[in-house]
């Protein structure tokens, strides 16, 4: 008995030595990230946080600020990933929310952008193609963006930017409607 009471003295022990290291070692991990961070070095600061997961994927903290990194690098599949993984563990972080559907919104900016590109050689420039799946894509990015941002106004209601949330909700609403300026010129190419 004292035989079976010592052994499990010694791996009750050991497996509370081995945790407290992994804490150490993902403090560790994040203040570097964070550093990183501070200089604008965002692939080193998402290398540190994807590190301190591996040791430890339990901590909402790490999930949002890899979110963050990734969002700063614009590495938008990955920052979308990274605030996802965290809601499984703090559904109700609401900073999650308005941080996913900031991301889901400007992900969806970028896929359909139409900036001009210039062919080379030639004194004019051709509008970007923007392909109806990367179209697609960016549908369902503004509409989920639009359920992230009213779901963190839902758990946040003293938010003291709902009206920039709000602005930022309507311009999801209004994505893929042609402006005003847009319908006057087909109007005017009609007449």
């Amino acid at each position: 008995m004292k035989k079976a009471l010592l052994i499990a003295s010694v791996l009750f022990i050991a497996v509370i030595s081995t945790a407290c290291i992994n804490n150490i070692a993902v403090q560790e991990l994040n203040n570097k990230a964070a550093e990183y961070m501070e200089k604008g070095d965002y692939e080193s600061a998402m290398n540190r946080l994807q590190a301190s997961l591996d040791l430890d994927a339990t901590m909402y903290q790490t999930y949002y600020n890899l979110g963050i990194a990734a969002t700063n690098a614009k590495k938008y599949d990955t920052a979308i990933e990274a605030f996802e993984n965290g809601m499984k563990i703090k559904p109700d972080y609401y900073n999650f929310y308005y941080s996913l559907g900031v991301v889901q919104a400007e992900y969806a900016d970028k896929l359909v952008e139409t900036e001009s590109v210039n062919a080379e050689n030639a004194e004019t420039t051709a509008p970007k193609e923007v392909s109806a799946e990367d179209k697609a894509k960016a549908e369902g990015l503004k509409i989920s963006a639009i359920q992230n941002l009213k779901k963190y106004l839902e758990l946040y209601p003293d938010a003291g930017d709902r009206e920039t949330v709000e602005e930022l909700i309507k311009d999801c609403e209004n994505f893929g409607k042609p402006t005003q300026t847009e319908t006057t010129k087909v109007i005017e190419a009609e007449g």
